[in-house]
């Protein structure tokens, strides 16, 4: 196996963040022609991915958001009738989302945008680099689950002192 070079991880690294937000921005004009933003569109997907009666902490997760920033958003969507919360019956604490017909009729027309932009997006790529890239993706999930190594720790890894 060859090792990647320095160049070739600073490459990957510094672009995958800018691809996530062209992206992002993309999608977004298109939802957008739905009356969406992208931060009220991707709540009513993914809780339609999700399933009926998630609770709103696993949709916050999948969202990459903090709890009281979903809060603001399931108000709007609430009010727009297209989620309604319920109490999760197993911990009353807690509220389940389920998408109403609207919230599933527009689920249904995103998902189908958005298959729309990706095989756009991706024609012309060849389905052995997606699974190459989908590859290196799990490989660097499970290495940010193990944690991020601090610089003593990979000092010590590499048998050096402590650099202040």
């Amino acid at each position: 196996m060859k090792r990647p070079t320095d160049r070739q991880l600073l490459a990957v690294s510094t672009t995958l963040p800018v691809l996530a937000r062209a992206y992002r921005s993309a999608a977004d004009k298109v939802l957008a022609s739905y009356g969406l933003s992208q931060a009220t569109a991707w709540p009513v997907v993914l809780a339609g991915r999700l399933g009926d009666g998630v609770r709103q902490g696993a949709l916050a997760d999948a969202l990459g958001i903090e709890g009281p920033s979903l809060v603001r958003l399931l108000d709007h969507l609430v009010a727009a009738g297209l989620i309604e919360r319920r109490e999760d019956p197993s911990d009353r604490r807690a509220r389940t989302l389920h998408l109403t017909e609207s919230g599933q009729a527009l689920r249904a027309k995103l998902e189908d945008v958005l298959t729309r932009i990706r095989r756009e997006l991706f024609k012309g790529i060849d389905g052995n680099d997606i699974e190459a890239c989908l590859r290196v993706f799990e490989q660097l999930t499970a290495a940010l689950a193990r944690g991020v190594p601090m610089p003593d720790d990979i000092d010590a890894a590499a048998g050096k002192d402590a650099q202040p």
